[in-house]
């Protein structure tokens, strides 16, 4: 037996498979204890597609109870309901896809892990500065002249601007309190690389054990996908299956490092080679993003001549 649960703001359809049956209970941490103790003795796999915040209480009671969790990805989910052609869709035939698709497909799965709490705050925090930065860019850019509302509108964005620097505060404590001082700094050295992503790149490495820097860059949703079929080479595109406002500070720092003279031959070796200049930023950010692994992977001190000397690679 094996269970696929929709979730909601408000409540959660757990489907099991294979009797079909889908109970619908409160999302909240007092229903969802209630219906584990309803559950057959031992562990169960369950999974649940992986929403903004909503299954945050769900998955954390269920892995403390001792059972496997998968979290679904959205996207194949949609294209696994076309395949098996399911063409209602609601919280209900959800959950029973969801369930069926952990009993077809669920070998090919890894259970879910449970992340340290400063780095689930830590990217959280960063996710958001970022949408408060991006509200105060709006807000400058289309009230910041409107007539007999200046005192207010200075006032809201001081405000933000307020809010932005307590986010970056707060980063700055929890890198302390994690002791990640030392990775932190190592990563600081880089060339382009910036508070805030070197504080995203040691949550991302403090997440789970990475085998090697694919694996690091493949959780950062920076690998290449591949779609190629006869003689025919489909476009090479990034899988953002990752944090996409890690990849965006990737983006940024790589921006950066371009016109440095450690790495503007990269940058400019990637353009040579037929690169537009996103492509080539792109891979310089997937270059940076190794080196930093590299760093806290062998708690090694920066030195860019090694890897200027190093960067044929992407």
């Amino acid at each position: 037996m094996c269970f696929g649960i929709d979730i909601s703001k408000h409540w959660l359809d757990i489907a099991e498979h294979p009797s079909a049956q889908v109970t619908r209970i409160d999302n909240t941490a007092a229903a969802v204890r209630g219906w584990l103790r309803t559950l057959p003795s031992g562990a169960q796999r369950i999974a649940c597609e992986s929403t903004g915040s909503y299954h945050c209480t769900l998955v954390e009671l269920l892995i403390k109870a001792g059972h496997q969790v998968f979290l679904i990805d959205g996207f194949k989910l949609s294209r696994y309901r076309d395949t098996v052609g399911q063409r209602a869709k609601t919280d209900r035939h959800d959950a029973r896809l969801i369930a069926r698709y952990l009993a077809h497909e669920g070998t090919d799965l890894r259970p879910f892990s449970l992340p340290a709490p400063a780095v689930t705050e830590l990217r959280s925090l960063l996710r958001r500065r970022a949408t408060v930065v991006r509200s105060l860019g709006r807000i400058r850019q289309s009230m910041e002249d409107l007539p007999g509302f200046g005192r207010e509108v200075r006032v809201a964005l001081a405000r933000l601007t307020a809010l932005i620097k307590r986010f970056e505060q707060r980063i700055a404590s929890l890198i302390n309190e994690s002791r990640w001082t030392e990775p932190y700094r190592r990563i600081l050295k880089i060339e382009g690389v910036g508070a805030l992503t070197a504080a995203g790149l040691c949550a991302a490495f403090h997440r789970a054990p990475f085998s090697g820097a694919d694996a690091f860059i493949a959780f950062l949703g920076m690998d290449v996908s591949v779609r190629d079929s006869g003689k025919k080479t489909g476009r090479r595109a990034l899988s953002k299956k990752g944090d996409s406002e890690m990849r965006r500070l990737l983006y940024n720092a790589a921006m950066a490092a371009s016109r440095s003279t450690t790495w503007q031959p990269f940058y400019q070796r990637m353009l040579q080679r037929g690169f537009s200049r996103t492509q080539a930023l792109v891979a310089l950010a997937r270059k940076l993003a190794r080196v930093a692994f590299s760093l806290m992977k062998n708690a090694a001190d920066y030195v860019p001549k090694q890897h200027e000397n190093a960067c044929g690679g992407t």
